[in-house]
């Protein structure tokens, strides 16, 4: 009945908010690093080393053990990379191609944007792995990572060889990325779709349909600015979909598996 009434919302919407989570990335094979247990079973040499992602995952680590820090996020940049959006991108590139959509997502893998989302479609409200800055910062310049190629020690998961640098000053580089306890995240590239994010749904408000896909209660930026945007709103997750909201649609199944039975219902 949920996926039903959800398919007849996307059918009749001519808007679509599509708000994103760690969840979403798990059926292309990426970890979501839910909790200590789960992260070591994505890397197993980090239990080993007794390190956990929240302990990781601190931009201090590139002042004091750059070859730590650049060997967990280039190790990360690799595997984004090398991992292709599933089957449930293709559906909602689709979808998009019919209707006006916008992604708002917490992911810094820019899965969307290689499934075919323009940029300025897609507010990656965390920064994105594949976009560095200074580490100090000198400036707000944040540019590609495509020239990137970090060599990896499998064994101490530390970074061998030289790491980027800052073509401002010549300070490390770091990836644009806002992570715990972070003061010197750049978020000039992430503000400014955003706001044209915030302008769409000025816009929109009241004429959208709203899918939230794989979004936890750990880390709420997703679950709350999809409850907030103003627009019917459709919750798939498989662990929390619970929905507070009287005429939302809460659909307990991955992300992948939904959306597949969603596109064949909407026909």
């Amino acid at each position: 009945m949920s996926l039903t009434l959800a398919a007849a919302l996307i059918a009749s919407a001519d808007r679509l908010l599509v708000c994103a989570g760690a969840g979403m990335g798990v059926d292309s094979g990426l970890p979501d690093f839910r909790g200590d247990r789960g992260f070591w079973r994505a890397y197993p040499p980090y239990e080993r080393l007794g390190l956990r992602f929240v302990e990781l995952a601190d931009p201090v680590h590139f002042e004091n053990d750059p070859p730590l820090a650049w060997g967990f996020y280039g190790h990360r940049l690799a595997l984004y990379r090398s991992t292709a959006p599933h089957l449930g991108f293709s559906v909602l590139t689709r979808w998009a191609s019919e209707m006006d959509t916008r992604v708002f997502t917490s992911n810094v893998d820019g899965q969307f944007q290689r499934a075919g989302f323009a940029e300025d479609r897609v507010v990656e409200v965390h920064g994105s792995i594949h976009h560095l800055q200074c580490t100090l910062p000198c400036s707000d310049l944040v540019w590609p990572a495509d020239q990137v190629d970090i060599e990896v020690d499998p064994e101490t998961m530390r970074a061998v060889g030289d790491l980027p640098a800052c073509p401002m000053c010549g300070a490390l580089a770091r990836p644009n990325i806002l992570m715990f306890g972070d003061f010197g995240w750049v978020p000039d590239r992430s503000q400014a779709t955003l706001d044209l994010m915030t302008s769409w749904l000025s816009d929109n408000r009241g004429r959208l349909v709203v899918l939230e896909l794989g979004a936890g209660t750990s880390v709420p930026t997703v679950r709350g600015f999809a409850e907030q945007a103003g627009g019917h709103l459709i919750r798939i997750n498989p662990r929390e979909a619970e929905i507070r909201s009287t005429d939302g649609i809460s659909i307990a199944m991955p992300a992948l598996a939904a959306l597949s039975e969603l596109d064949a219902l909407v026909g």
